[in-house]
């Protein structure tokens, strides 16, 4: 028996090592490339550059307009992120608490959407929509979208964590008085840290990382374009086309404050995906 474990232990430790590597490398590849020469990153067969240089970092901020970029990004992903927070958690709430002809057919009929693969097909309608309100050529637009599009996981998980609150919370603030509303915010917003910062994480990946939407929507006005965008954009730009140097650089510059966030809000983000899953 111990013999069968230990086999066991070690083939799934095995795995998650093997697993653990493929996607630790790319990120590493990138980070370690970011300080060579562009001939270097072309030529080299070699992991480690032949010598440490932040000049990439200082031309990729200068020539590639990163501060910028980084500015934009950090404008769109916070208002993103925040009204994600509050859409979302208002809408596990209700589902959670209201009581509305056809609450599950309704929550049922949107978390199938899931399982839907509409690729780029909602881009063109979110576009005409936004052009209408004249919001297509700014970020605003990249921004309503994300917080009024409701992310179904996101709402799913704030559905499930919110379940797992006494409802006994609720019956005590009614009797004080309190309105539907006014018992999510003064009561129930309180105890979901955890669940916040899951779907502050989550929200906060999508709209750091997102290329698609606000590529089209600053097509026309670059300077409105997040860090992402802008890093594909050193490909075909100038002076530094075809710069992989420049881009490794920037990929980097970009990856670092997801590493951050994640290290800060790990704790809390674990307890928030599994809180439903041990309770519910």
């Amino acid at each position: 028996m111990n013999t069968h474990k230990a086999i066991s232990s070690t083939i799934l430790y095995t795995g998650l090592s093997i697993l653990f590597v493929l996607t630790l490398f790319p990120i590493l590849y990138t980070m370690l490339s970011s300080f060579k020469t562009n001939l270097e990153v072309m030529s080299s067969g070699s992991l480690l550059p032949t010598s440490f240089s932040i000049k990439n970092y200082v031309d990729a901020w200068k020539l590639g307009h990163f501060d910028l970029y980084t500015w934009n990004s950090i404008y769109m992903t916070f208002f993103i992120v925040v009204g994600t927070i509050v859409t979302s958690t208002m809408g596990g709430y209700v589902f959670s608490r209201g009581k509305f002809p056809g609450k599950n057919l309704i929550f049922v009929i949107l978390v199938s959407t899931m399982f839907i693969s509409a690729g780029t097909l909602y881009l063109y309608p979110q576009l005409i929509v936004a052009k209408l309100f004249h919001l297509n050529t700014s970020l605003w637009g990249v921004i309503i979208i994300n917080i009024l599009g409701f992310n179904i996981t996101q709402l799913y998980i704030a559905r499930k964590y919110i379940d797992t609150i006494s409802p006994e919370i609720d019956e005590a603030a009614k009797m004080d008085g309190c309105s539907f509303f006014r018992i999510f915010w003064n009561m129930i917003f309180p105890l979901i840290k955890p669940l916040i910062a899951t779907i502050g994480l989550l929200s906060f990946m999508n709209a750091w990382n997102d290329y698609l939407l606000p590529m089209v929507f600053t097509i026309g006005n670059p300077n409105n374009s997040p860090l992402v965008v802008g890093v594909v954009a050193l490909k075909s730009r100038g002076e530094t086309v075809s710069s992989w140097n420049l881009m490794l650089a920037g990929t980097t510059m970009s990856i670092i404050p997801m590493l951050v966030v994640y290290l800060f809000l790990n704790r809390f983000f674990i307890a928030g995906l599994t809180s439903g899953a041990i309770k519910g």
